[in-house]
Parts: structure tokens; sequence; C-alpha cells
């Protein structure tokens, strides 16, 4: 095929747009998918000035209706999907469980794992119906689904459960020439990542608070480009990318 299509929720900023950037360097023409129309507008343009094309697509991964309306698009527009990189996701101020709103817990859920589910849903129809058949589906799972940070319930559950929906999706689409892994990333420089080199920095497991270093956003890209370009009949299931001082290893 000439023309290689991903599609990239949460395009508009941090690693989304590091990775849809990476994407059409590559090669490939994206689907840019997020909320914000102008920051989707400014990855699409970062994107042609490197030779890219990018689609831009202002999409809610919460509402079914404008996740179907996402990859209808995507179909119309380049005729297939090869390329799934599910990243749009949220976070929540730190807050012991017993006081987390259920609107924020709701919230979370929402756009984390249900927006995933949907996304890797119409994913799956696409590429099963179109010729030739097939493709990748990349969920951003985070260092947050092997362990957690103080007061991060809902960010924490919801990552958790994006590693049951990767080892589901990659077990389902088994026959069907569909393949999905996972990304888990640690401390890239990226605005959701700003508070953790921000004064005192952030609260550790022991009540200290530390400056976390980070990584560049780019690498991550990069990590995700190769995952992007390996055949059909072989998987990186899990993939874990991080700033390497960053207190993971032994965290706690």
């Amino acid at each position: 095929m000439a023309q290689k299509v991903a599609v990239v929720t949460g395009a508009g900023t941090g690693i989304g747009k590091a990775v849809a950037l990476a994407l059409m360097k590559d090669g490939f023409v994206v689907a840019l998918a997020g909320r914000r129309q102008d920051k989707l507008d400014e990855t699409a343009s970062e994107g042609v000035k490197a030779n890219g094309q990018g689609l831009v697509v202002p999409t809610d991964v919460s509402d079914p209706a404008s996740v179907k309306a996402l990859f209808a698009r995507t179909k119309d527009t380049f005729g297939r999907c090869d390329v799934l990189f599910n990243n749009a996701g949220i976070g929540a101020p730190a807050t012991p469980i017993e006081d987390l709103p259920y609107e924020t817990w709701k919230k979370v859920v929402d756009i984390n794992l249900t927006g995933m589910f949907l996304c890797t849903q119409e994913a799956i129809r696409l590429m099963k119906a179109q010729n030739p058949r097939g493709g990748r589906i990349i969920n951003n799972g985070s260092i947050s689904a092997h362990t957690p940070r103080p007061g991060a319930a809902a960010y924490t559950a919801t990552k958790h459960a994006v590693t049951g929906l990767t080892k589901q999706t990659a077990l389902d689409c088994r026959g069907k020439d569909i393949v999905c892994g996972q990304i888990d990333i640690g401390n890239a420089a990226t605005p959701l990542t700003e508070r953790m080199v921000q004064g005192q920095g952030v609260l550790q497991p022991d009540g200290r608070m530390m400056v976390e270093p980070r990584m560049n956003p780019d690498d991550v890209g990069r990590a995700v480009v190769y995952m992007a370009g390996l055949p059909l009949d072989t998987n990186v299931l899990f993939m874990t990318v991080m700033a390497n001082a960053m207190p993971f290893v032994g965290r706690g």
C-alpha cells in the first residue's frame, strides 16, 4: 500500500501530538482526534511543515456517536485505518480515595477507559472490513498501569484496566490480522507533567516532595513508530518508555 493511515486520539497536545508528528514524518497520514479544534489545527500545521498530512477531526472519545463519526470520517477520507494510537486521557488532582468526588471519578473513567474501549470497537470494525484487512491498536497505558502514585485512585484504576483491555483485545483479535499492544510512558515532558518540576515537585509515597526527571516526548513518538511499523504477524505486547532517573523502579 502506498499510503499508511493512523488515527491518534488526544492529538492536540503532549504525547498525542508528539506521536502524531512522528507518524506523519514516517509517512503516515493521520486523523487527528481531540477535544480542541485549535490545538488539533496546530498539530496539523506542524505536520504539514514536515511534509506530512493530517486530518483534523474534533472528537469526544467518551461519546459513542462522536467516536463513530471519527472513524467514519477516516474511512471516507482515506479508505482505511492501519494504526490506532489510543492516547486520549485525563488525570485528577491528588485526592484521598474517601474524598474523591463521584463526578471526578466518572469523568476520568469515561475518557481514559470507556473512550479507549469505544475507539477500539470502531477500529476493529473498520480493520476487519477493509481490504487488505487488519491493523494495529496501540494503547497508551502509563507507569500507573503498574504502580500507583499517592492520591490517584481514578487514574490508577483506569490505567490498570487499560492493561486488561490490551490483553483482551490482543486475544480476541487473533485470526483477524489485528494486533494490540501497550506503551507505558513515564514522565514525558508535556503540560500534564509540568507540576513535577515546579516548586518542590510532587508527593512521594514516603511523604516527601520531590522534583522528578522528565524525558523528551519525541522519544515516545519514535517508540510508537517502531511498534506501528512491525508486520502484523509480530507484536510488542508491552513496552515501557520512561525517564531513566524517575522514581519508578523501586518506587515507594
